[in-house]
């Protein structure tokens, strides 16, 4: 297939959606991911290094979270105002400003005001990106090319998580290099033939409903939104307090998006084959087996660490595109609006709350508090699905969906371009 086609039955034009359009999208969000892994490495490093307690790096990462829930919340009504392309756009050049404040030096109270606005900006991006896709893609390939979506931006972190060894720490390098790549990401976008969605209608949200639905998608959600936020946040701030250098934090955080990328793919194959919650116990078993072996090598060789954090960010951010699909498996075609938009609140509720957990811990007993809270997480979570899998009888095989890679770096695919009244549903959700 040279070309995507875009539904039919979305605009009755028959009108196709180049390859290179939907590689607009693709591209743009992956260079932003390349500036904010980097900024992500920065931050901790560069308070590490001035002498600033752990504490800030926690309050700044407890920030982020609280933008990212704020972006959830608002970026529909934004979109219904002025568009995807004019909202993409805006949410660009704010995350532009909260570089600019960053590399304005290191002033801790600042730093927390700018990565809000950054939180705010990138789950504002993401949804209007895969609201985006999600309208202009066939449902035979919509699959694949969300599929390529997520690699394309974990790999894009990855790029960043590792430029963070090559520049100046006391330097402004880092926000100068995550502003040029944001600025980059602008024109893709700026230059693409896509037609823009219909405005999207308003979802609610029903977390009472979505609970009745499917428990272990909702908990799934609560769990993996604290321990996504929890490692990839907190991992940097720790290991800077350890005293590991800033070649060694980046290596680190670079190594752990490839566990995202090498557990989804064999978890969610075996998801399709058998009772999805047998996978997920599976998952957070190995969460919470990695986070104890965290514990146990905690300051010791960087290679040993490497591992265990590449199978601790994999196992954990599985979670959340099981804990999905899973919930798609229990609902009907007209719990499916709902059902997603609960889920995404669900997932940026706990990613803003359970941060200031482990921020106000680590106050207390040190950086390494994140490991337990991780574990905790984990391990509840872990017995929740056991208990259901006794109490209730799984999906029959033959009614269950696909499964789809993704991260919980970004928000699930709620799509903001609900379809309107008369049009198809989406099957993927």
């Amino acid at each position: 297939m040279t070309i995507l086609e875009r539904d039919q039955d979305k605009n009755g034009l028959g009108q196709p959606a180049p390859a290179i359009a939907i590689a607009s999208i693709l591209l743009s969000m992956a260079l932003i991911a390349v500036g904010n892994g980097l900024m992500f490495a920065y931050i901790p490093v560069r308070l590490g290094a001035e002498g600033f307690d752990p504490t800030w790096a926690g309050l700044i990462v407890t920030g982020l979270s609280a933008g990212g829930l704020a972006g959830c919340i608002l970026t529909g009504p934004l979109v219904r105002r002025v568009g995807h392309a004019r909202v993409f756009m805006v949410l660009s050049a704010l995350i532009v400003l909260s570089n600019a404040a960053v590399g304005a030096g290191p002033h801790p109270l600042p730093w927390i005001a700018a990565r809000a606005l950054y939180g705010f900006a990138i789950c504002g991006l993401f949804i209007v990106a895969q609201s985006w896709l999600n309208d202009v893609v066939a449902n035979a390939i919509r699959g694949r090319v969300m599929a390529i979506f997520y690699v394309a931006y974990v790999a894009g972190l990855g790029v960043g998580y590792s430029t963070l060894a090559l520049i100046d720490i006391r330097a402004a390098d880092a926000p100068l290099i995550g502003i040029a790549f944001t600025a980059l990401s602008i024109l893709p976008v700026g230059l693409t033939r896509l037609a823009q969605p219909p405005a999207p209608q308003a979802a609610s949200v029903a977390l009472g409903r979505a609970w009745r639905i499917s428990p272990v998608g909702v908990a799934g959600m609560l769990a993996v939104g604290g321990l996504s936020m929890t490692i990839s946040g907190f991992a940097p701030i720790h290991a800077t307090a350890k005293g590991y250098s800033q070649a060694d934090v980046a290596l680190l955080l670079s190594a752990m998006p490839v566990g995202t990328l090498i557990l989804q793919i064999p978890l969610g194959w075996i998801s399709d084959r058998t009772d999805r919650r047998f996978v997920l116990i599976a998952a957070s078993a190995l969460a919470t087996a990695a986070g104890l072996f965290a514990l146990g090598f905690d300051g010791g060789a960087l290679v040993a660490l490497l591992v265990i954090y590449v199978v601790w960010d994999g196992a954990s951010e599985s979670i959340y595109s099981l804990a999905s699909a899973h919930a798609g498996d229990r609902a009907g075609k007209d719990d499916m609006v709902a059902l997603s938009s609960s889920l995404l609140f669900a997932w940026s509720l706990s990613g803003f709350v359970v941060p200031g957990i482990v921020t106000g811990l680590s106050a207390i007993y040190g950086t390494q508090a994140f490991i337990y809270v991780a574990i905790v997480i984990a391990a509840a979570y872990c017995l929740f699905v056991l208990w259901r899998v006794v109490m209730v009888r799984p999906v029959p095989a033959t009614e269950t969906g696909s499964f789809a890679p993704m991260t919980a770096q970004a928000p699930l695919p709620v799509d903001l371009a609900f379809a309107p009244e008369g049009q198809r549903r989406r099957e993927e959700l």
